[in-house]
């Protein structure tokens, strides 16, 4: 390492001029943590609810009921009591009652309850002795196929439940691949040639490769749902391009310059490399805020995206470098269509070459005030929505149309009302010769406002332990149901088991996301405050600038405040919905804005950091605001534009996936990376940036005293115009 070339510039130095060798150690080293990944990767876990001292008791004395149950639905236009419809039922529960994992199917006609008012719907249960993640996709399949033959001459049966609808509508799909597609064409029109494009692709996908082995890996100690590999692979393909789209552009700058090669290498390492590392810290900070949740499955989700950008983090800053020492000199060469993207302008009689990237901030400083209010009002506009946000988890309703999930759900909501949909499930506890207190407990629970139906108490053999199951008036999305569960649990069960000994907890799935619901809007502050504050101090580090920091804070939230105001008309209004592949309207899934915000603001500070390192490079020498600005603006329109519109596609690329709550994850990552890099970057922040003048530089005398000065005397110049700006 030379003097000067900083701790990045001596990585990029070592990595260029050792180019096979970390080519090879990157290419062996993936292929080891893919092996020990398919060996020994740990299976997925969706249970969100955590401990749950009720499912315990279900567990320990209802060992036959304690697995998933499918509600097999039959729709008649022939009164289900009917003889022929009769048979027909009896003859199609058979397959059901010898299926794996069965532990038992009621009989619609000899269990109370299980025939419609009207008398054309009625179901089965199917109970199983295992959870659902035991039971695998072919068997549901093949339920599912039973149901399917069983129907017919004006018959219907539906099956619905759990697993069903992760058959209908697993994770993953094609996202990937297209997501891969749409950045290489992306890459290809913005700088137009195939070797610009390929080197950020190859450095991302190796950072995928990575980081998703990883995440099987880690698995072990941080369980993760279903979810995180898709979600965790999509990021890390928009991150991990960028971050090598960065410093492959600076690379081609210094190259255009007149530099040698390598040191074109160490410079764009010690000038972008810093962006890179800044930002990707700040997308992992971000991530690992969720850990204040204290929430086992998000504490996994945090883990799993956290390491696949780490790893694009670290392809970016050594495997880029090495490749880059395989190109040379031909990233330099200006393509045919950079070349015409110069139009000559006469300037106080002289001819010049302006790009329309200094057109652009030029009209940003002269107009800064009315650009600063026209992208304040714009933001208000897309945010305003936001306060309507309703949160729940999807349930049936959501599927979509054409499904056997969706069909099971509509046939039941007919016939015992959409409630049906949202059990609410007490399991007790019981003291000797308790069991008669437990109709203490189904009474209070039965009057309460919102129950329609309440099931009688069935104890268990052992006498030790009791349940009932409580159906509201509502649909498990309604805010209603959520607002009951709280009041049962709260207030109901406790005072009809006050003095008996009895403990009675509320339980079941939709309890489960209740409760899910409830730590989240508890711990949420502390989650921002870690996240903000943590990524602010990151920033007055680098940056050793107190506006900066907030004004970089103070925008995040604007843009991701924009993003929910976009996914709730979208998905709630219904805005829209059907473009983006949303079947019906429905609230916002309760893990989505949480997940979106953790993301959204390390995502955010990747074109702040690109944006203001340009502009900080130009002032440290010049020590002109103004003209920092117009610079740094001017030499990162382009990249920070090829940036954004690669994230957008690969973000969209999540509504090619069954599942709405990925859909929604996805919408809302692509809006807030169009607007942060559209009205934020390329408007609010440079016309904030020329109000502010010097002030955006300021640092207590105190503070500066105790940062580490990161300049670096002589080492800074002022960035020249880039080609392909």
């Amino acid at each position: 390492m030379r003097t000067g070339d900083g701790p990045l510039g001596g990585l990029g130095r070592a990595c260029y001029r050792h180019r096979k060798t970390t080519l090879v150690a990157w290419v062996v080293g993936v292929a080891v943590l893919i092996t020990l990944w398919t060996r020994f990767g740990a299976a997925a876990d969706n249970n969100f609810s955590g401990p749950d001292p009720g499912q315990t008791l279900l567990n320990q004395h209802f060992a036959r009921e304690s697995g998933d149950a499918l509600t097999l639905a039959v729709s008649s236009a022939q009164p289900v009591t009917a003889p022929a419809v009769r048979a027909r039922v009896a003859s199609a529960l058979v397959p059901f009652e010898r299926a794996p994992h069965v532990t038992g199917v009621t009989d619609p006609y000899t269990t109370p309850g299980h025939v419609s008012r009207d008398g054309h719907i009625a179901y089965a249960t199917v109970q199983f002795g295992v959870q659902g993640n035991s039971i695998s996709s072919g068997e549901t399949a093949a339920l599912m196929n039973d149901a399917t033959r069983a129907s017919g001459n004006g018959v219907t049966f539906s099956l619905g439940g759990d697993v069903v609808d992760q058959a209908e509508t697993p994770y993953g799909g094609p996202d990937n691949g297209i997501g891969v597609g749409a950045a290489m064409v992306v890459l290809l029109i913005a700088f137009g040639s195939l070797l610009a494009m390929g080197l950020p692709v190859a450095t991302a996908l190796f950072g995928i490769g990575g980081g998703l082995s990883l995440i099987g890996l880690l698995g072990h100690v941080f369980p993760a749902p279903s979810f995180s590999p898709i979600i965790a692979a999509l990021i890390g393909l928009g991150v991990g391009v960028d971050y090598a789209l960065f410093i492959l552009t600076r690379f081609r700058s210094e190259l255009r310059g007149g530099n040698a090669a390598e040191d074109a290498a160490v410079t764009a390492m010690r000038t972008a490399g810093v962006s890179v590392l800044t930002a990707g810290t700040t997308v992992v900070i971000g991530m690992l805020g969720l850990l204040v949740l204290r929430q086992s499955l998000l504490n996994g989700v945090a883990v799993a995206a956290a390491a696949t950008v780490a790893m694009t983090v670290l392809a970016a800053l050594t495997l880029l470098p090495a490749l880059l020492g395989l190109t040379g000199t031909r990233l330099g060469q200006a393509t045919l269509l950079e070349r015409r993207r110069h139009v000559p302008e006469t300037v106080d009689g002289t001819r010049v070459s302006r790009t329309r990237s200094e057109k652009w901030a030029l009209l940003i400083q002269k107009h800064k005030v009315a650009a600063a209010l026209s992208a304040v009002a714009c933001i208000l506009v897309l945010a305003a929505p936001v306060l309507t946000m309703q949160l729940s988890f999807p349930d049936e309703s959501a599927q979509a149309r054409g499904t056997m999930g969706y069909a099971s759900y509509a046939a039941m909501a007919r016939g015992f009302g959409p409630g049906f949909d949202a059990p609410l499930i007490v399991a007790a506890s019981l003291p000797a010769r308790g069991a008669a207190d437990m109709g203490r407990v189904e009474a209070a629970v039965a009057r309460t406002p919102g129950v329609v139906a309440v099931t009688p108490p069935v104890v268990s053999r052992d006498g030790q332990a009791a349940l009932l199951v409580a159906y509201p008036a509502t649909g498990a999305q309604d805010a209603a149901t959520n607002a009951l569960a709280n009041t049962i649990s709260g207030q109901v069960l406790p005072e009809a088991t006050a003095g008996t000994g009895v403990r009675a907890y509320l339980t079941g799935p939709n309890e489960g996301n209740i409760s899910f619901t409830n730590v989240i809007g508890r711990r949420l502050p502390w989650l921002i405050a870690a996240v903000v504050g943590l990524s602010m101090l990151l920033l007055l580090y680098v940056f050793r600038s107190v506006a900066i920091a907030i004004k970089a804070a103070v925008m995040n939230l604007l843009s991701i405040t924009a993003a929910y105001g976009v996914l709730t008309v979208v998905t709630q209004w219904g805005w829209a919905g059907r473009v983006f592949g949303f079947p019906e309207r429905m609230p916002v899934t309760t893990w989505v804005p949480v997940f979106l915000f953790v993301i959204l603001f390390g995502l955010s500070m990747d074109y702040e950091v690109f944006l203001l390192s340009r502009i900080r490079e130009a002032y440290v020498v010049s020590l002109d605001n103004a003209g920092a600005v117009v610079s740094g603006l001017a030499s990162t329109v382009r990249v920070i534009s090829a940036a954004a519109a690669i994230m957008v596609v690969v973000f969209l690329s999540f509504d090619l996936t069954p599942d709405v709550s990925v859909k929604q994850v996805g919408l809302g990552l692509a809006v807030a990376v169009l607007i942060d890099a559209t009205v934020v970057r390329l408007v609010l922040v440079p016309a904030v940036m020329e109000m502010l003048g010097k002030a955006n530089w300021w640092l207590p005398s105190w503070l500066a005293r105790v940062l580490p000065d990161t300049r670096r005397p002589g080492g800074d110049r002022a960035p020249e115009p880039l080609l392909e700006a």
